[in-house]
C-alpha cells in the first residue's frame, strides 16, 4: 500500500513538474526569461517545452489507459530524464558576459518607443547584465505612427526587458519633435541632473528622420558640458553615419531581435525583421572581426567615464 502511495506521489509530482515546465517556456513571461538567459533561445525554449508537455501526457496516458502503461512508463522515464539532462547543462548555454569591477551609468534617448531597440538594443542589455546601471528615455508616445496607449506599454516592457532601471516616456508630438526642442531639452536636463550618467547616447545628426535629428540637437544642447555622448545607428541613419566605436554583441543579436518585436504595434514594417536586425549587426561586426556588433559615432568619448565599458 505505501509503494503504491509512493508512486502515484512520484507520478503527482513528475506530472506537476512537466506542467509546469511546460506553461511556463509557453508563457511571455518565460520566454522572455529564455531570450535574456541563454544563446540559441527559442531551440532551447521548445525542447524543454515538448519534454514537459511529453512526460505530462505520458503521464496521464499511464492513468487513463493501463494496458498502454509499460511502454508509456519509458516515455516517462526518457521525458523525465531529457529534462533534468535540460537543466543540467542549461549553464552552458547561458549568454557569456563579464560583470564589471566600474559600473557606470548610461543614459538612452530615443524619438520613438521603438527606437532604443532598433538601435542599441543589445548595448543596453549586455551593459545592464555587466552591472552598470541603464535608464532610458523616450521624448515620444508614437501616436502618429500607432495606438500611443500601446506603445507607451511597449516601450516600458522594452526598457525593462532590456534592464533598464527607469525608463520616461513622454508626449512631445511625434513627427513635429522639432517644435518642442525647448522643452525636450529641459526635460533631458533634469534627467541628465537627476541621474548624472557617465555616457549619454542618442541618434545621430546623420539621419534622415527629423524627429531623430531633432532629439540629436536637443541632446546636444542638453549634454554640452557632459564628457562622453555616443549617437547610434537608426534605421533611417544617412549613407554618412561613420561608426568608429563599436560594442561587441554576440549572444545578444536574439535579445535585440526579441526586444524589437515586443513593440507588436509596428509589426509589419521591413525594418523590424528579424533579418533586418541580424544583417545589420553583423555587418557592423565584420567591419571589427567579430560575429555581430552595434557601431557608434562619437561626439565625444572620455576613457575614464567609459572605464570597462
Amino acid at each position: 500500500m505505501k509503494a503504491t502511495l509512493f508512486v502515484v506521489a512520484g507520478l503527482i509530482v513528475a506530472g506537476s513538474l512537466g506542467a509546469l515546465v511546460a506553461v511556463w517556456a509557453m508563457l511571455p513571461a518565460g520566454q522572455n526569461w529564455f531570450v535574456r538567459k541563454f544563446s540559441s533561445p527559442h531551440r532551447f525554449r521548445w525542447t524543454m517545452a515538448s519534454l514537459g508537455a511529453l512526460l505530462l501526457v505520458s503521464l496521464v496516458g499511464c492513468v487513463v489507459g493501463p494496458e498502454q502503461r509499460p511502454w508509456l512508463e519509458i516515455v516517462v522515464l526518457l521525458a523525465g530524464i531529457g529534462l533534468v539532462v535540460g537543466c543540467l547543462v542549461a549553464p552552458f548555454f547561458r549568454i557569456r558576459h563579464a560583470v564589471t569591477k566600474q559600473p557606470r551609468r548610461v543614459l538612452a534617448i530615443g524619438a520613438h518607443p521603438d527606437d532604443l531597440e532598433l538601435a542599441c538594443g543589445a548595448t543596453l542589455a549586455k551593459l545592464a547584465d555587466a552591472g552598470h546601471e541603464v535608464r532610458t528615455m523616450v521624448m515620444s508616445s508614437g501616436s502618429r505612427g500607432g495606438d500611443s496607449s500601446v506603445r507607451v506599454t511597449e516601450a516600458a516592457s522594452g526598457s525593462d526587458f532590456m534592464g533598464a532601471s527607469e525608463v520616461q516616456v513622454h508626449d512631445f508630438r511625434d513627427t513635429n519633435l522639432s517644435e518642442h526642442g525647448l522643452e525636450m531639452v529641459q526635460a533631458i536636463e533634469a534627467f541628465i541632473e537627476d541621474f548624472r550618467p557617465d555616457v549619454v547616447m542618442t541618434h545621430s545628426s546623420n539621419d534622415y528622420h527629423q524627429d531623430h535629428q531633432a532629439v540629436h540637437s536637443a541632446t546636444m544642447r542638453a549634454a554640452r558640458h557632459h564628457s562622453s555622448i555616443l549617437c547610434f545607428e537608426s534605421p533611417s541613419s544617412t549613407r554618412q553615419f561613420d561608426p568608429s566605436v563599436f560594442v561587441d554583441i554576440a549572444g545578444y543579436v536574439d535579445v535585440k531581435i526579441h526586444a524589437v518585436a515586443m513593440h507588436r504595434n509596428q509589426k509589419g514594417k521591413p525594418y523590424m525583421s528579424a533579418e533586418r536586425v541580424r544583417s545589420l549587426a553583423a555587418f557592423r561586426g565584420s567591419q571589427v572581426k567579430t560575429s555581430y556588433a552595434e557601431g557608434f559615432e562619437p561626439v565625444r568619448l572620455l576613457g575614464s567615464a567609459v572605464g570597462e565599458f
